[in-house]
């Protein structure tokens, strides 16, 4: 299981736990749940590759920073996503997306997602990985 909706957390957000075997699947896992929140993915083409390059001081801010650029790509450049790969080394991230400009005739949209919020958020290592907790505003 990559990422599951967390029931019951708050009336006007979305939470979601995303699971990985090592950080970069973490981050990987999070940004696809965030995909699925914003958008049914199988509708997106991958026309546009987006390159995010972020340095933190630790992993809760880089994911936080990481998901908020997703946001930030949506709202100020309407761009939505349905494939991503990540690398992870030293707090440094280095994320290539693939998605396409937001068509409202064409693409089955979902969520307009709003803010990552601090509420329950967090990154920690678990026995099979990591698992990252996230409360996201619509």
């Amino acid at each position: 299981m990559k990422f599951k909706y967390l029931a019951d957390v708050a009336i006007a957000d979305i939470a979601f736990e995303a699971y990985g075997k090592n950080l970069n699947e973490v981050f990987e896992n999070s940004a696809y749940a965030f995909f699925d929140m914003t958008c049914n993915p199988k509708t997106i083409k991958n026309k546009i590759k987006k390159i995010i390059n972020l340095k933190e001081k630790d992993e809760k801010n880089l994911l936080y920073n990481f998901l908020s650029e997703l946001i930030f790509l949506k709202d100020s450049k309407q761009l939505i996503f349905n494939k991503v790969k990540v690398l992870i080394k030293d707090n440094k991230l280095k994320a290539v997306l693939y998605g396409d400009k937001i068509d409202y005739e064409k693409q089955e949209l979902r969520n307009d997602i709003k803010a990552v919020t601090m509420h329950l958020f967090n990154i920690v290592k678990i026995k099979s990985g990591y698992k990252a907790t996230v409360v996201v505003d619509i």
